[in-house]
């Protein structure tokens, strides 16, 4: 598969037959390919954009997210807990809330775990570090290093560590919060105590897993 940092908090997969979007926002969707499945995690502008939405909404496309976001648009509702098959993608809605802050209520928003081509993906949604990640398994998790909304470059590190996936990828940084210093931070938190590799890549870079 590919994963393309679209920026912020915006992420693209795309697999051997299947397009799926998370949290469309940051980017240019213009002559986007469409999506197979949107996941949305909370309704904040900046990981919900009813515009960048329509762009790559094909007939068929679905859209996965919490009541927050149902109450807006058309979409297969999913809260803490709840897991579905949709489209051929098993898909778990994890909690994702702030601890030390209120920008996001427990229960409001969803983090998403779900596989692909026998991997499984974590991506957190806007969290802290929170107990329940304690449980959670990941071949790949997309965790937000810019602190103030989320978790900073350090609490990030220690969720990596605690899920101990094959790769980290660091993201919601360098367009509304976070720098590059705290991608690298995450980065060396991670690699100096562990064997997870860890990839800083750009908007608009993709890698493959």
């Amino acid at each position: 598969m590919i994963i393309e940092w679209l920026g912020h908090a915006s992420i693209k997969i795309k697999t051997k037959d299947k397009v799926i979007y998370i949290d469309p926002y940051s980017g240019d969707y213009t002559n986007a390919e469409k999506a197979d499945i949107i996941l949305i995690t909370h309704s904040h502008y900046d990981h919900f954009s009813k515009e960048k939405i329509s762009q790559i909404m094909a007939d068929d496309t679905i859209i996965v997210a919490p009541l927050t976001v149902g109450t807006q648009i058309e979409t297969e509702l999913m809260k803490n807990g709840d897991k579905k098959e949709i489209n051929g993608l098993n898909i778990e809605a994890v909690p994702a809330y702030n601890v030390t802050k209120s920008f996001h209520p427990k229960g409001e928003g969803n983090g998403y775990i779900f596989e692909i081509e026998g991997k499984k993906i974590y991506y957190s949604g806007d969290t802290d570090l929170i107990p329940e990640m304690n449980l959670m398994e990941a071949d790949l998790v997309l965790l937000p290093i810019g602190g103030t909304y989320t978790m900073d470059a350090e609490e990030a590190a220690s969720v990596a560590k605690v899920i101990g996936p094959d790769l980290a990828i660091p993201i919601h940084w360098g367009e509304i919060v976070g720098h590059e210093d705290d991608a690298q931070q995450f980065k060396e938190e991670i690699i100096n105590d562990t064997e997870i590799e860890v990839k800083i890549i750009k908007p608009g870079e993709s890698i493959e897993f």
